[in-house]
């Protein structure tokens, strides 16, 4: 009985220096997905990646409305009696195929546009990574978390405003990937000021 209680205290005193510790440790929290819609390089990868879809759309609708185009006047052609049952048949298995294709077309973009979002997403969040750890550093924080994985934080341990204003300095965007006015965040959107 006696060991088991030398045992417990032992334990005990070799917590008390982490439990100190860990009561001097600073921590912060960020919150990436806010910080990747602010900072101006994921403005600028969004709008991009919003031409693109666009693009793609219009191709897809123009591909569409051919096929439409097509179809009715394929119906107009049957229902006259124009054309003969094999005729027919072979120019309904070619409207098939190209709306197979049409269908194949969409599906390859939207995947590769969803691979060139993450690819680029997963860029920034890497620079963002180097910022924070950056800020951790030089404000000595022990410990800096994502804002997803914590149910509550007060908001004076939240560093976003300070990665979001560190990053546009260090990776300003230029030219044409600049985002255009109207993509400038509202002012709830807007950094607050530490």
């Amino acid at each position: 009985m006696k060991l088991r209680i030398l045992s417990i205290a032992v334990a005990a005193l070799m917590l008390l220096p982490a439990a100190g510790a860990l009561a001097q440790s600073k921590f912060a929290y960020v919150d990436m997905q806010r910080a990747l819609d602010q900072i101006e390089e994921g403005k600028a990868i969004k709008n991009r990646l919003k031409g693109d879809f666009e693009k793609k759309q219009s191709e897809l609708d123009k591909r569409q409305e051919e096929l439409k185009r097509e179809y009715a006047s394929l119906t107009n052609l049957a229902r006259e009696g124009v054309l003969k049952d094999d005729k027919l048949r072979e120019k309904e298995a070619d409207l098939e195929r190209r709306l197979k294709e049409v269908t194949q077309y969409w599906q390859e973009s939207q995947k590769q546009l969803a691979g060139q979002e993450r690819e680029l997403t997963q860029q920034l969040f890497v620079k963002m990574s180097g910022i924070v750890q950056g800020i951790a550093q030089s404000e000595g924080f022990t410990f800096v978390f994502d804002r997803a994985v914590l149910a509550y934080a007060p908001d004076e341990l939240d560093i976003t405003n300070e990665l979001v204003r560190k990053y546009n300095a260090k990776y300003p965007v230029k030219g044409s990937d600049a985002p255009k006015k109207s993509d400038a965040p509202k002012k709830s959107d807007a950094p607050k000021k530490k």
